[in-house]
């Protein structure tokens, strides 16, 4: 992975040494904020892709357009205090599969550089989608009382691009996901922001079925998944992938991958990231589609105010079709959970669901005949604020199978509802090692820490368990073989 890295900031480097400049004012593109400049940019991309290539550069000015299309050797370059704004009219905007402001489709050597920001407005441009869909003039199913995310503009959208580069740039605001990249090969995206809470499914990266992908040194606050891996084909895989240093805001996940898991994720390095006042999980690792999730190395976490720590699922969405979870390592991870709703203040807040239940506790939950295997946790500290109480929820330790399977539902910490653990709870999994994990529970809860619930060749030991109730067992075990527990 580090030589792949270095690989792609040599050819990044030899490629923009021989890119000749154009002023976009060259095009007649105007930077006054209200002039529609969709078909000049267009002709300069393509002026410029006809002419050899090199990079269209926007200076400092407000430049409004539609849909436009990257073209190969072209680089989009955004100077300090240049803004790329999308109209606010749904009919600029093309739709080839998603609806995008950039497009790149089967391209190579492309690029969007500089200190500039690509603001999507897509507030007000996602209620304009609303008001054309309730005049007739656009067919939409209108799920959740929104839009479908396909017909509201993201930002990015590139499908089948190879040697594609973002560099420094700002995205604001998208009306849907904020960038997607679809079956690409080799994605540098370094240094860039992600400021996008304008609506719903602002997820902040997407990366689908894509190899040999970098995210690193970049900051992404979006109202849905930060980075978020997908497989939408069975053909087809997601791999190779490199995060690094990168800071991560959601009101959803943090860093997720698997809805969609069609295909499979193999080959996932993910080192030095941070997380912070997020709803959902820091950790969503899920297979429920009928793919594979395997080789994930995740290491040097901290996450702060998160709703949820490690969530691990393997489930069954797609009926005779299991998905397949194993080889995991989480190492030197530590993570505090609130008592309250880390997401508070969003404009688009995750919703309170699942009620009533008490704190959630990090879960690896496979299928009786589909179990989660080889899952490593090293240096791992969780605090929970504790407070459960049977008076909210109980789940009896002789009654676990009143947890429900869920095997076609859609996967979330609290798909379950209340769990009988506050630390863990592991079901239908085996080869799992604990080593050095330690639980923190800073008020009394009436549930043990760790739950085991047919679990095969477990050791949870050295293990801590911080508990102001010593009364009841820390860790407790059914229907379980070959387990080493602390104490033991």
């Amino acid at each position: 992975m580090i030589y792949l890295r270095a690989a792609l900031l040599l050819l990044w480097a030899n490629l923009s040494a021989q890119a000749k400049d154009y002023p976009a004012s060259f095009f007649g593109i105007y930077s006054d904020g209200a002039t529609l400049n969709t078909r000049s940019i267009q002709y300069a991309i393509d002026y410029i892709h006809s002419n050899g290539g090199g990079r269209l550069v926007f200076y400092v000015g407000r430049y409004l357009t539609g849909s436009i299309h990257l073209k190969s050797n072209v680089t989009l370059h955004l100077e300090e205090g240049a803004v790329l704004m999308g109209s606010l009219n749904p009919f600029d905007y093309d739709r080839h599969i998603w609806t995008a402001l950039v497009f790149g489709e089967n391209q190579q050597n492309i690029a969007i550089t500089g200190k500039g920001v690509i603001d999507g407005q897509g507030r007000q441009l996602a209620r304009n989608v609303v008001n054309v869909i309730q005049k007739g003039l656009v067919k939409d199913l209108f799920r959740y009382d929104r839009p479908e995310a396909e017909a509201r503009a993201v930002l990015l959208y590139f499908k089948g691009c190879q040697r594609l580069k973002l560099q420094s740039v700002t995205l604001r605001n998208s009306a849907s996901w904020v960038q997607i990249y679809d079956q690409c090969r080799n994605v540098q995206l370094a240094g860039i922001t992600v400021d996008s809470k304008a609506y719903w499914n602002n997820d902040g990266i997407d990366i689908v079925d894509s190899d040999s992908v970098s995210i690193t040194d970049s900051y992404i606050d979006s109202s849905d998944d930060g980075i978020c891996l997908k497989s939408h084909e069975a053909s087809q895989v997601c791999q190779n992938i490199y995060v690094r240093n990168c800071t991560i805001r959601s009101s959803a996940n943090a860093i997720k991958f698997g809805t969609a898991s069609y295909g499979g994720f193999r080959n996932i390095r993910m080192v030095q990231n941070k997380v912070y006042d997020t709803y959902r999980s820091a950790i969503a690792l899920e297979a429920v589609d009928g793919g594979f999730v395997e080789d994930v190395m995740i290491d040097s976490l901290v996450a702060i105010n998160t709703g949820n720590a490690i969530f691990l699922r393997i489930g069954e969405r797609v009926k005779g079709k299991k998905g397949r979870l194993e080889n995991v390592r989480l190492t030197n991870i530590r993570v505090e959970v609130p008592a309250t709703k880390a997401d508070a203040g969003y404009e688009y807040e995750g919703p309170i669901e699942d009620m009533p239940r008490n704190v959630s506790p990090s879960s690896i939950v496979g299928m009786p005949d589909a179990l989660v295997n080889n899952v490593t946790l090293k240096n791992v500290e969780i605090v929970y604020p504790g407070g459960g109480t049977s008076m909210v929820a109980n789940v009896p330790l002789k009654a676990l199978d009143k947890v429900p399977e869920k095997p076609t539902a859609y996967p979330d910490f609290s798909m379950f509802g209340e769990l009988p653990a506050w630390g863990f709870y592991v079901r239908h999994a085996q080869n799992i090692r604990f080593d050095n994990v330690k639980l923190t529970c800073l008020k009394k809860d009436y549930r043990p820490a760790v739950v085991l619930d047919d679990v095969k060749q477990a050791n949870l030991t050295p293990m801590l368990i911080t508990d102001p109730d010593r009364k009841k067992p820390s860790v407790y075990s059914a229907h379980s073989t070959g387990l080493t527990l602390p104490g033991r």
